[in-house]
């Protein structure tokens, strides 16, 4: 089986939060075999980058060779270039080898530090960006290859054009740092056409790599042999996803993860097989029949890097009373139930470490039950739900979770609410796994049973 090859020119970055280590990591996580060529190495953390050592030229040309002499690449991004002389020398070997190519003009850090000596920028324009496939500036670095102001959209836009006249194939001018509310606006200009790629602003601080994060996944998806449009309408789901589950780390500016993504495929086998653990745990229980109310009962996982219920795993069918025990319906599956997952993603806003929900029938008892256990409970009244939360489908467990969770000031071991009109009462029971969640279940069975 052929494998891609992508390589990274660029520099090291001792927080290993951008430079060639997120492009390495972003090349594993997009099953993409990465290799390096390291032009500088800087001495930098999330506050701040305080030395920069340039590698030799001559070494630099020494690393591209005898990656591509040997191995070989299908597509190679550049990042941090730093020199004049490296420059030029990571241009010539473009020139020579004809390389997929995606230009990353790293000018300065996010701490303000500069990455590109101030007489290089020339140079960069004259010798790299006609070798380019694809550059991606930001509207701060546009705004220095072209020395004019960026300021909105349509700025954005004229200069995408003006920089694709440099000679570059396809040019992509990020709109991170345009000021567009609560919409990032990313804008492509290929062939002599626009694509606009919108996307909510995600609010966070953690932001260190996210330039090199996109690059690099542009790069992996050229090196698979997707077509620029889609190698860059990809990158950009994915460094959306890196920024989103960023890193909170460091006192200043976090990474963002590129792993993000493998992460959560390695979770979801581990979350269906503890779920299958819980299940054979409460069947294993006759007395938690006795707890299932008349709409059922369903147990569920959320994976730490849960979006949406399809990353959240259940039981289809549910849990249902049978011959004085409990069964389950079916083995777990993501999606499984929108019930379960919008308690359980609500929960995890407040303590991401709650990752798993029961729901089991209301009692009067069962509530004095969870008290002499020691379980922290919090309710919620369905009859205060406000007329808009009501009308959508879906949203009273979201409004009723938040409500409970605001009352016990953090996420209780219990909630419940006594039901409404048309609406059973119930109580749902979290834990940080299926298995803790089951083990309360099956304590409380046992001691309603005994009272």
């Amino acid at each position: 089986m052929k494998i891609p090859k992508a390589l990274t020119i660029a520099g090291s970055d001792s927080s290993a939060g951008a430079g060639i280590q997120a492009d390495l990591k972003t090349f594993s996580a997009l099953k993409v075999y990465g290799m390096s060529v390291i032009t500088a190495i800087t001495a930098q953390n999330t506050l701040g980058v305080t030395e920069i050592h340039d590698v030799p030229p001559r070494i630099v040309k020494a690393q591209i060779e005898s990656v591509i002499e040997d191995i070989g690449v299908d597509a190679v991004k550049t990042g941090m270039l730093y020199s004049n002389e490296i420059i030029k020398v990571v241009a010539e070997e473009a020139e020579k080898y004809k390389f997929k190519m995606v230009v990353d003009p790293v000018m300065i850090a996010k701490s303000g530090a500069p990455l590109l000596k101030k007489d290089s920028i020339e140079v960069l324009i004259k010798k790299l960006i006609p070798l380019a496939t694809v550059i991606t500036p930001n509207a701060k670095e546009a705004e220095v290859l072209l020395n004019r102001e960026i300021k909105d959209l349509n700025d954005a836009k004229e200069a995408a054009k003006q920089i694709a006249e440099l000679g570059a194939e396809a040019v992509v001018v990020k709109g991170g740092h345009l000021k567009t509310e609560n919409k990032v606006y990313d804008i492509l200009y290929y062939k002599g056409d626009f694509k606009i790629f919108e996307s909510e602003r995600i609010q966070t601080k953690n932001t260190h790599g996210t330039g090199c994060v996109f690059a690099s996944a542009i790069t992996a998806f050229l090196a698979k042999n997707k077509n620029v449009k889609e190698a860059v309408e990809k990158a950009k789901e994915f460094v959306l996803n890196a920024i989103q589950f960023s890193f909170n780390i460091g006192k200043g500016v976090g990474p963002v993860n590129p792993m993000a993504n493998i992460y959560k495929e390695a979770e979801k086998y581990e979350a269906l097989i503890l779920i299958e653990k819980a299940v054979e745990m409460l069947e294993a229980t006759p007395e938690v029949a006795l707890l299932i109310p008349e709409t059922q009962s369903n147990i569920g996982m959320a994976l730490s890097y849960s979006k949406s219920i399809m990353d959240v795993a259940a039981i289809p069918g549910r849990i249902v009373k049978l011959n004085g025990k409990v069964k389950a319906s079916a083995y777990p599956h993501f999606g499984a139930s929108k019930h379960i997952a919008n308690i359980i993603i609500t929960v995890m806003k407040e303590n991401p470490e709650f990752k798993s929900a029961m729901n089991i029938k209301y009692s009067k008892k069962i509530i004095e039950l969870c008290k002499n256990l020691g379980l922290k409970i919090s309710f919620y009244d369905r009859r205060m739900e406000p007329p808009e939360i009501k009308e959508k489908e879906g949203l009273t467990t979201i409004w009723g979770t938040k409500e409970a969770i605001k009352k016990a000031g953090g996420v209780p071991d219990v909630i419940y609410h006594e039901g409404d009109y048309g609406k059973e009462p119930m109580v749902i029971i979290l834990g940080k796994d299926p298995i803790e969640v089951a083990q309360k279940v099956i304590q409380l069975a046992k001691e309603n049973k005994k009272s």
